[in-house]
């Protein structure tokens, strides 16, 4: 009896790995970086888990999504091997790849690799109509919400203050998740917010909605100009001001922005890398519903704003699928 208990507990040991993977061998687990739940960031985390879950009998993958502090975070997370995907700004990869910022004491991150860009990402100002607050010179002596932590939202407020001749110093700086902002603006204890976000958002729409009435600052003139100029991960934006109704604009707000991009580590294997970017790129026409901020993605799109080399995993795709030529050359590595 002891003897057939053993044999079927083998048996069933030696079996397990093929009944987790739909028969092809052990499960794959994967875990997906974001940001706040309010964000775009989380859903875009998502809906790429269930394009991959979906094909779980092709690939034998288990995608889950984690929502964290942003883009320092993530790619951190990602580099560390915390999380195997991370979604990051792209002025957060380049400086990452190039070791600047948060890495300039670590150094360039020569591991980081790129997978596709998703979304355009404005940097949003939000500002009550009784701070007085109309440029980002105004913002001298208020108090503003730069944003949390390791997230892409602070280094992006910063490099706005500095390009108006301004510091962290002079503001009175609050350092919250921006989900908490729109509430902090209602009440009264902040005059203006930071947030770093693909259009239209909740949390600017809320803002926007409350007690308090309030305006999208421009970020506009010198200041715009500056950021180009100094920064090749900057361009101009132009926000859907018809999204936000209830704000004290009178047309669409002027400001600055980057991309959101999805990124990996060399260490992730290349049979995951191909099957995220896989079924995200043949499933493209979903993946544009997901949110407005996508409406105008494109193909070729996702393959612009990317400063560090792309996954071979993701680069076997391209190749399949012709994508090659819309990609920088620097950044294909064989």
């Amino acid at each position: 009896m002891k003897k057939i208990l053993v044999f079927s507990l083998l048996a069933l040991l030696l079996a397990l790995p093929f009944v987790f993977a739909g028969g092809q061998g052990q499960s794959k687990f994967v875990t997906i970086g974001t940001g706040g739940v309010t964000g775009v960031y989380y859903p875009t985390g998502g809906a790429i888990s269930r394009m991959v879950n979906a094909k779980y009998d092709d690939y034998g993958i288990k995608a889950t999504v984690e929502s964290t502090g942003g883009s320092v975070y993530n790619v951190n997370a990602v580099l560390s091997g915390d999380l195997d995907f991370g979604i990051s700004q792209s002025d957060r990869q380049f400086q990452a790849y190039t070791g600047l910022a948060e890495w300039e004491k670590s150094g360039p991150q020569k591991e980081l690799r790129s997978v596709f860009s998703i979304h355009p990402e404005a940097v949003t100002l939000v500002a009550s109509v009784e701070s007085g607050i109309e440029s980002v010179a105004d913002l001298k002596g208020k108090r503003v919400n730069l944003g949390n932590p390791g997230s892409g939202n602070l280094q992006n407020a910063l490099d706005v203050l500095a390009a108006a001749g301004l510091s962290e110093s002079d503001v009175m700086a609050e350092n919250v998740n921006a989900v908490e902002a729109p509430g902090l603006l209602n009440d009264g204890r902040i005059d203006a917010f930071f947030y770093t976000v693909g259009h239209p958002n909740g949390n600017i729409k809320e803002a926007t909605a409350g007690r308090v009435k309030v305006r999208i600052v421009n970020i506009d003139g010198a200041v715009l100009q500056a950021l180009t100029d100094k920064y090749s991960y900057y361009a101009r934006a132009v926000l859907p001001g018809k999204e936000y109704p209830m704000a004290a604009n009178t047309s669409d707000p002027v400001t600055v922005g980057v991309t959101a991009t999805l990124v990996t580590s060399s260490k992730v294997p290349e049979d995951v890398v191909y099957a995220i970017t896989k079924e995200v790129f043949e499933n493209f026409d979903d993946f544009k519903t997901l949110h407005p901020a996508y409406q105008n993605l494109t193909r070729e799109s996702m393959l612009k704003g990317l400063s560090a080399p792309i996954h071979k995993g993701a680069l076997k795709y391209y190749e399949e699928a012709g994508l090659t030529q819309y990609i920088n050359p620097s950044l294909i590595q064989k």
